[in-house]
């Protein structure tokens, strides 16, 4: 009997970055949050690095991938829009995993995927150049099953699921029609021949729900809760948490 792969966290240290900008000390340092997490026991380290330099900043993706070179079984994810800064970075570093998402220069966060046939055009050579440099590439979709067959034509090898809806639905009547809707996007995601990934305002609270209904779910990246989790409880506690839900 095989027992079922467990789902894997990607710790997205964002929030760290941002309350160190706040101050010109230089704490709380981001490598160090990211190597405690690690420590404790989480599959990746994601960023994303903007424009405006708002948290993550350029000098902070040479430090993580110096430190991602110590632990080379877990995963650096590298996430933003590729017609932006993010591309140099992919360049410069090579992460294990970079994720396409198409949001603004001045975007408070992300809050939709990519559109095809519309973006597959001048997404594909870029796709191509990750692919080259051996560079997993993920596009943040979503949950629409009709676009995942398309997101395979492009030449992405995951997907990941943009999960505010569920997430704002949680608890609410309407809680079982958007699982199912993300349920039918992960079938047709594995259907394509896609890996299957999801974040954003995932929590301890509607995480068990939503890894429970996604069959074949491979990936979680978790920040904004985290990052509140761990002030309270710690990183090392605020990893074991997820991971046991996880699992």
């Amino acid at each position: 009997m095989n027992t079922p792969q467990r789902v894997a966290l990607s710790v997205n240290v964002n929030k760290v970055a941002l309350l160190r900008n706040s101050r010109h000390l230089g704490i709380p340092s981001v490598k160090r949050a990211a190597e405690l997490c690690l420590l404790a026991g989480a599959n990746g380290i994601t960023i994303h690095p903007r424009p405006d330099e708002r948290h993550i900043r350029a000098s902070d993706v040479p430090e993580l991938t110096a430190l991602m070179k110590a632990w080379p079984e877990r995963e650096f994810n590298i996430e933003g829009n590729p017609f932006h800064n993010l591309m140099e970075h992919v360049r410069a570093v090579r992460p294990h995993q970079v994720t396409f998402v198409p949001d603004s220069e001045g975007q408070f966060t992300s809050d939709h995927g990519w559109t095809f046939p519309q973006d597959a055009e001048r997404l594909k050579p870029l796709i191509d150049e990750c692919k080259a440099l051996g560079v997993r590439v993920s596009l943040f979709m979503d949950p629409i099953p009709e676009q995942m067959a398309a997101a395979r034509a492009v030449g992405a090898d995951r997907v990941e699921l943009y999960t505010e809806p569920y997430a704002a639905a949680f608890g609410m009547p309407e809680q079982a029609t958007q699982l199912q809707r993300y349920a039918d996007a992960a079938v047709a995601a594995t259907q394509a021949g896609l890996g299957l990934n999801a974040g954003h305002d995932l929590n301890r609270d509607n995480l068990p729900a939503f890894v429970a209904a996604l069959k074949g779910l491979q990936e979680v990246s978790i920040g904004h809760a985290f990052m509140a989790d761990a002030l309270e409880m710690g990183y090392a506690a605020s990893v074991q948490a997820y991971m046991a839900l996880l699992g």
